[in-house]
């Protein structure tokens, strides 16, 4: 059991599901339909599973991942204080509650990185009525265990590939989950400044020259110099800086 306030303290577990971010949904929406509560989930519910058939990431993409390998799970927050157009202060405080080691990075603008290579990945739901959020759902997956990937995840790799050892799925698990409190308090609590600072200090090649991916297939060769409170990201560029939102721009192998 986590060392939390409140995160983690109820939780539904599956062996497989097709999606732990849509049951989530459902248990806000339906929650007489869910045990333990006849009501909606309380803050820091967690809904896991060892396996998804229907794991998704950003923007539509698939998330795939070895059952009892790894971990994948969705975390419910009501964060009704967080202003709509302050949406990235939340993305923010979940991918740095996701940096476990001191050398992992943070591939803008949520991506898990360990060693230049993604082990593991991000994806928010925010539920907005009457021009504010009244709940998120965090979706985190990280690789823990597995060691094998398929072709068509080249970049892939995971906390024992890295570490050159297997971890303890629990352990691992509950840290996560402390770290996610912590950072969801900080963010309640205003500390956006500090979280804004953390997450540059942990950004993929921040300040380093790179080439980039226009969507007509154009390169672009910049570097990254901040990400905006919107979410956007900024590039300087030969011809000034510009920003991007995502899908607009991406890292070139």
């Amino acid at each position: 059991m986590p060392n939390t306030l409140f995160t983690g303290k109820v939780s539904l577990y599956f062996e497989e599901i097709p999606s732990t971010n849509d049951l989530a949904r459902q248990w806000i929406v339906s929650g007489d339909h869910f045990p333990p509560s006849n009501n909606r989930p309380p803050e820091g519910a967690v809904v896991r599973a060892a396996s998804q058939s229907a794991g998704r990431g950003q923007f539509g993409s698939t998330w795939e991942s070895t059952a009892g390998q790894n971990l994948t799970f969705s975390v419910i927050y009501y964060p009704v204080w967080l202003a709509p157009e302050r949406q990235f202060d939340l993305s923010r405080a979940v991918a740095l509650a996701c940096m476990l080691e001191d050398h992992w990075q943070i591939k803008w603008p949520n991506d898990i990185y360990i060693g230049g290579k993604k082990a593991g990945g991000i994806l928010i739901e925010n539920q907005l009525q009457g021009g504010r959020i009244v709940a998120s759902i965090l979706g985190i997956g990280l690789n823990v265990n597995q060691t094998n990937f398929p072709a068509s995840l080249p970049n892939a790799s995971s906390m024992a590939l890295a570490a050159g050892r297997t971890f303890d799925l629990e352990s691992v698990f509950d840290r996560l989950l402390e770290q996610l409190e912590q950072r969801y308090l900080d963010l309640r609590a205003g500390r956006t400044a500090s979280l804004r600072a953390d997450y540059l200090q942990r950004l993929f090649r921040l300040n380093q020259p790179a080439d980039f991916l226009l969507p007509d297939g154009t390169r672009l060769h910049g570097c990254i110099r901040d990400v905006a409170d919107d979410g956007r990201l900024l590039l300087e560029t030969a011809t000034g800086t510009a920003s991007f939102a995502v899908k607009e721009i991406a890292f070139c192998p």
